[in-house]
């Protein structure tokens, strides 16, 4: 047995969360957006390179749907969604969409002002959702990734949950990352030493 690992999947309204974590657990893609009500955990096992993990898997954040980034700082004691015990984090943002990034860009700061002194530092992998979309992207991708590698100190995907593309490798990575937290690097350049192929599947 592996253990267990908790992971956040974060993201204003209507990036895709429910989309890719649906993906990567059933295999399926709803074809009309329906606004998550409320957070929701889904605790699948995983086998990752020959061990099996529990994962809690939280779906969504506090703010709740239709709120902007802005809401940030009306946002519960961040106790009660559970960003101080969690393992890793996914911060979904649509590449389509300039203020979805920049929701991510204040979760991503929410997570580092919260996170209790002396805690072990957990990964952040950013993701640019509906790469199906390509054209009508609103920053080019190199830039963007430069950005939160370099700047924001995170890892960085896209992904098409339409078409499950980059799924299943967005989770392996994460996961990967997450069980090497405690080697001295930062989770930049931990997540981008996951890149190279390992074995993940659900049990």
């Amino acid at each position: 047995m592996g253990g267990s690992l908790r992971v956040a999947v974060l993201g204003a309204p209507g990036v895709g969360k429910t989309a890719i974590i649906r993906q990567f657990l059933f295999g399926d893609y709803p074809e009309r957006h329906r606004p998550t009500d409320g957070p929701r955990l889904y605790r699948p096992a995983v086998l990752l390179d020959g061990a099996v993990y529990d994962l809690s898997i939280r779906d969504g954040d506090g703010a709740g749907p239709g709120q902007s980034p802005g809401g940030l700082e009306e946002w519960p004691d961040p106790k009660d969604w559970s960003l101080q015990d969690t393992d890793a984090f996914v911060l979904v943002y649509d590449i389509c969409s300039p203020d979805s990034f920049d929701y991510v860009k204040a979760l991503r700061q929410r997570i580092a002002d919260t996170r209790p002194a002396g805690a072990p530092e957990a990964p952040i992998l950013v993701v640019g959702n509906k790469r199906d979309r390509q054209r009508l992207r609103f920053g080019p991708r190199r830039a963007l990734a430069a950005l939160v590698r370099r700047g924001w100190r995170c890892g960085y995907l896209e992904c098409s949950a339409k078409y499950n593309w980059h799924v299943l490798r967005l989770f392996r990575e994460l996961l990967r990352c997450a069980l090497v937290r405690a080697r001295p690097a930062h989770p930049a350049l931990r997540l981008q030493g996951a890149l190279h192929p390992a074995r993940c599947s659900l049990m």
